[in-house]
């Protein structure tokens, strides 16, 4: 007990400077440009969001248009932010551009550590559950260009007791159906080595039978890993949860009856991925079809409804199984938490340069739309629409419903592991000034 309250002491106090920095921080950035150039510095901050926001047009044109217009946009986009920077050189003000900057990322990063309880890691809901005595693991040695092998996978996980099958890339299984068989032949675990559409696959047959999964770290991304706090720099440490681990609770995603671990994307990306040049040439496949997209004059016009969630015609949808983090720009590649109960939803509706221009302004942006449900239905004005499902391209008969499926699924984790990154907090200055003051 005593251990406890110096460790909640010295985390307090902590925080207490965290805040402080920050604040000084953040009024130095203000103060810094008005003591050097006067009110000058404000019609440099003008001229230079406005150069911004000449760049983030200029993008818009150069990826909704093609042929000359194209190179164009691209080159107004270049020029804009190279009169922004000679600009501040030719007045021997960059310098404190940089040290604006730096003052601006000071800010953020103790701002964030000083309203981050608990460290800097989440901690799930843990469940003991005895180990497994007959564990049966699907693995694809082609995943993550070779892990399978480079690990050692099958061999270690034999060493502890596991039945291992090998996937065959010359002779395509059906994942589920092995899983099935499994089962019916005793096991009491499920696991795969492998990308996160096999995952979702095999998981869902772990979830319908009531039987715990595991995830071992062997894909190229491994998003479900990450969220799940695995290591993914050595996936043979996924193997300790069949001797020492603990379980998990999470929700999963399904899209058209169909189980998703990660999420579903509809629009932009999903029309690009169906395109068979795509494979062989992703580049030019998507600077060719994006214009088309982007415009409406290529694929689906889309429709997104749920309780409280209305988005009319935009290009991009992603519904994910809970919701991710956007606090950050590098929080939106993870998710904090996998047991909400609830579907994220980010929408993007960008239909000409100026609301180009206004994704500047982040989640204020009214091209943005960021929700969260039980169920969304996406629909078109076309009896088909191509949709992501954990990064596989698939089709889908309109209207397409998603659902949650609450706690659906037994995860079988190491007791030992990374953990998952915890979001940055918003950065409210109420909170980090009473922080500061000794009231927090």
């Amino acid at each position: 007990m005593a251990d406890n309250d110096v460790t909640g002491r010295q985390s307090g106090r902590t925080q207490r400077w965290a805040a402080r920095l920050a604040i000084v921080a953040a009024v130095a950035a203000v103060v810094l440009p008005l003591v050097v150039a006067g009110l000058k510095s404000l019609l440099l901050a003008a001229l230079a969001l406005a150069g911004f926001a000449v760049s983030a047009a200029g993008l818009w044109w150069a990826l909704s248009r093609r042929g000359p217009v194209r190179v164009l946009a691209v080159a107004l986009a270049v020029a804009a932010q190279a009169a922004v920077i000679g600009l501040f050189v030719s007045v021997g003000l960059f310098w404190l551009v940089i040290v604006v900057l730096l003052l601006w990322a000071v800010m953020c990063f103790e701002g964030w550590a000083a309203l981050t309880e608990g460290g800097g890691r989440t901690a799930p809901a843990e469940h003991r559950s005895p180990p497994p005595e007959r564990p049966f693991l699907i693995m694809n040695p082609r995943s993550g260009g070779g892990k399978v092998g480079r690990f050692a996978l099958k061999e270690k996980a034999e060493a502890l007791g596991a039945r291992v099958a090998l996937l065959d890339p010359a002779h395509p299984r059906d994942v589920a159906a092995l899983a099935r068989d499994a089962l019916a032949d005793g096991a009491d675990l499920l696991g795969v080595a492998g990308g996160d559409g096999t995952q979702a696959l095999v998981a869902a047959v772990a979830a319908d039978h009531g039987v715990p999964f595991m995830v071992i770290s062997a894909g190229t991304r491994n998003h479900f890993a990450l969220d799940l706090g695995l290591d993914r720099t050595d996936p043979a440490t996924c193997l300790d949860a069949l001797t020492d681990g603990v379980e998990l609770r999470v929700d999963l995603g399904r899209v058209a009856g169909r189980t998703f671990v990660n999420n579903v994307s509809f629009g932009a990306y999903a029309e690009v991925v169906q395109s068979p040049a795509y494979r062989d040439d992703k580049l030019h496949t998507v600077l060719r079809m994006l214009p088309d997209v982007l415009t409406h004059h290529l694929g689906s016009r889309l429709t997104v409804r749920g309780a409280g969630v209305g988005i009319d015609g935009p290009q991009a949808v992603l519904v994910s199984n809970n919701p991710y983090s956007t606090n950050d720009p590098a929080g939106l590649g993870h998710r904090e938490r996998l047991d909400t109960g609830l579907l994220g939803v980010l929408g993007i509706k960008v239909d000409n340069a100026v609301q180009a221009a206004e994704l500047l302004r982040g989640r204020r942006s009214s091209g943005l739309t960021f929700a969260t449900a039980r169920e969304i239905v996406v629909d078109a004005d076309t009896p088909e629409v191509e949709v992501g499902v954990d990064g596989e391209a698939l089709r889908f008969p309109t209207p397409v419903h998603c659902v949650i499926r609450p706690q659906a699924l037994r995860v079988r984790v190491p007791r030992h592991r990374p953990g998952v990154p915890r979001a940055h907090a918003r950065l409210d200055w109420r909170r980090l000034r009473d922080l500061a003051l000794g009231r927090g």
